[in-house]
């Protein structure tokens, strides 16, 4: 019984610091390596800086300087012709650039809250994109967690909005459908947490996308929560296995990392 409780206290220890997370991203950080899916191709994008953004955003495995450069040219070609393929990759770009580049807290949340804005605008510009919606939950949500602010009701609020603006747009929509799983999941009962629910997002964006790992390694989050460990046992396994990920970088850097660190805590349970 303590080894049992001590797992979950373990786990609901991790869980405010990873609210929202945004790497439930519709964007891969494609990393090919030998036996796995090849770096994903980019969405059909009109111009040379975009075309060269995706390629450093999609490579800075082999250099992270390259997080850098794609987002110094993005926020030359948004000053130029903010467009919304533009703004959304700027979005992303400031994201990991404040994930893998920042050295400070300060720095953090400055890149978070500039990828918030430029998402702002590209919903403003495009109200139906869902990945403009996206980015912008992605990097308030990172925010959030980094300055403390999650539990703030104006910001659950908000986060929750976009969340169901996405999926009204595009009901099938994978990265949202795991990102309401995932938002669900780590909130507090107390303001609208609902593990079940959370669990029915995961179970149907893994449907859609089998080799979508982000779902996966969460809906065993999702069952360990409800101490059904042989279901997430199967789960985790099948991310350790997988053999061609939907995005290759987030199951090598993270999804497959996590996923034994789960299955070596609930190993005898």
């Amino acid at each position: 019984m303590v080894a049992h409780e001590s797992v979950h206290r373990a786990l609901r220890g991790r869980r405010l610091r990873r609210a929202v997370t945004a790497w439930v991203c519709a964007t891969a950080l494609g990393l090919a390596i030998p036996g796995s899916a090849a770096t994903p191709p980019p969405p059909p994008l009109s111009g040379p800086v975009t075309r060269e953004a995706w390629k450093d955003l999609t490579t800075f495995h082999e250099d992270r300087a390259r997080i850098d450069r794609a987002r110094d040219l993005l926020e030359q070609e948004v000053a130029r012709t903010p467009s919304l393929e533009a703004l959304v990759l700027l979005s992303w770009a400031h994201l990991a650039w404040a994930d893998y580049r920042a050295s400070t807290t300060e720095a953090k949340l400055a890149s978070y809250e500039r990828g918030r804005d430029v998402a702002k605008r590209a919903i403003d510009l495009a109200p139906r994109s869902p990945e403009a919606h996206l980015w912008y939950a992605a990097n308030l949500g990172r925010w959030a967690i980094t300055s403390g602010r999650l539990r703030a009701a104006f910001m659950l609020s908000t986060l929750r909005g976009e969340i169901d603006t996405i999926l009204e747009i595009d009901p099938n929509h994978v990265p949202g459908l795991s990102l309401a799983g995932s938002f669900y999941l780590e909130t507090p009962a107390l303001f609208g947490g609902d593990v079940p629910r959370a669990e029915g997002y995961l179970r149907k964006a893994a449907a859609l996308d089998p080799h979508f790992t982000r779902a996966r390694v969460e809906l065993a989050r999702c069952l360990i929560e409800q101490r059904r460990y042989a279901e997430a046992r199967t789960e985790l396994a099948r991310v350790i296995d997988e053999r061609q990920p939907s995005y290759p970088a987030d199951w090598v850097l993270r999804h497959k990392p996590h996923a034994e660190r789960l299955l070596a805590e609930i190993r005898a349970r």
